[in-house]
């Protein structure tokens, strides 16, 4: 799913193209993008791009008379800026967006409907779709550490919930906890001062790392490859590929269709924790040391 960096490089590329341009028309090509009846599709149209915004994962494009186009990508959705009146070809192609400049295509690979657009009017109508995080650029240590600890949970799970901090999901929460060299399944209530120092650290110097490389490669074309695994990155998609920090081989967590990883000497004093699947299969012979793991492969 496009997290915070990558909805900043859309905004970034979107800014240049959209902003000030008539929206023509809006083409829905499929029955489940629009989850609003009013405002209807017809009042937008015609209407000037006047500003831009990110609410959590969300791209809004706010129009003249207070109305507001917001797009929520989920998993699988992407932007393109093709060709003015570009076609909507193939079943990936969900709706386009028509500008006197191009057009702006929104696709979806899968077969699952998820991605979502919504006609609001107004700041309560773009209140009423917010999570309600914080934005962590905006938030110092204090209020930082209250929301993470309003609920005891893992580290992992506050610093993507939406409701907690803005735009961050499974990708960049373990290139911040790998930066804090934290594990991903500390409980919030656990941390000491000094360690909450590094995760608010970690988390604002991790972001805007890859918002101002998003950023620059926006400038240099429109973003057509957003993906969660990126070849820089230092463990998210890594799996068994060498920790940039130590050597030492990054592990996972898997579970339902996601996995967390992370560097066990790095991040969790050299345990290995508990992947579901295999745990359960191997039970009492699950390695808790990388020093088992490897035991383990060799046998």
């Amino acid at each position: 799913m496009p997290e915070l960096p990558d909805i900043a490089a859309y905004l970034s590329a979107l800014e240049a193209r959209i902003v000030g341009q008539p929206l023509i028309r809006i083409r829905i090509a499929s029955a489940f993008l629009l989850r609003t009846a009013q405002p209807p599709v017809e009042s937008v149209e015609g209407r000037v791009v006047r500003e831009l915004r990110r609410i959590g994962k969300r791209i809004a494009i706010g129009l003249d008379g207070d109305l507001w186009l917001v797009l929520h990508l989920m998993i699988a959705g992407r932007l393109h800026w093709r060709a003015p009146e570009a076609k909507l070809a193939g079943r990936q192609s969900l709706a386009a967006f028509d500008f006197p400049n191009g057009s702006l295509v929104l696709t979806e690979a899968g077969s699952k409907r998820r991605a979502s657009l919504h006609i609001l009017s107004g700041e309560d109508g773009l209140h009423s779709i917010d999570p309600g995080g914080i934005d962590v650029f905006a938030a110092d240590l204090d209020a930082f550490r209250a929301a993470l600890t309003a609920e005891n949970r893992t580290l992992k799970r506050a610093l993507t919930d939406p409701r907690v901090l803005s735009g961050i999901g499974n990708a960049y929460s373990d290139e911040i906890l790998h930066a804090a060299q934290l594990s991903p399944i500390t409980q919030t209530h656990k941390l000491k001062p000094e360690e909450w120092r590094r995760l608010y650290d970690a988390t604002r110097q991790t972001l805007t790392l890859w918002i101002e490389r998003l950023e620059a490669e926006a400038k240099a074309g429109f973003p057509e490859k957003v993906t969660a695994f990126r070849k820089d990155m230092a463990v998210h998609g890594r799996y068994a590929e060498p920790c940039p920090r130590c050597g030492e081989k990054i592990q996972r967590i898997r579970y339902a269709d996601n996995e967390t990883n992370y560097c066990a000497r790095c991040q969790t004093g050299g345990k290995v924790l508990a992947d579901r699947s295999l745990s359960r299969l191997l039970g009492a012979d699950w390695p808790r040391t990388l020093d088992e793991l490897e035991a383990l492969k060799r046998r």
